[in-house]
């Protein structure tokens, strides 16, 4: 597998975990039980940074081999 191809996976796992943050702060706005929203919301902070990790690969491994023209001047 390419590097290329190793980003794509990485944006499609980075979508899967935002889709599921966006339904947990839905139910957490819906929810009354404060023992349910804290656990809501635990749930969040758990995805957010697989999210942001997700994220950065996908972008970090689609641009691996480009050429920075502006630090080789």
């Amino acid at each position: 597998m390419t590097l290329l191809e190793m980003s794509v996976v990485y944006a499609e796992h980075a979508a899967v975990i935002r889709s599921r943050i966006v339904e947990l702060r839905g139910l957490t706005r819906q929810e009354t039980d404060p023992e349910a929203v804290q656990a809501l919301k635990r749930r969040v902070a758990a995805l957010l940074p697989l999210w942001q990790e997700a994220r950065d690969l996908a972008r970090l491994t689609a641009h691996y081999y480009d050429y920075d023209k502006e630090a080789h001047r």
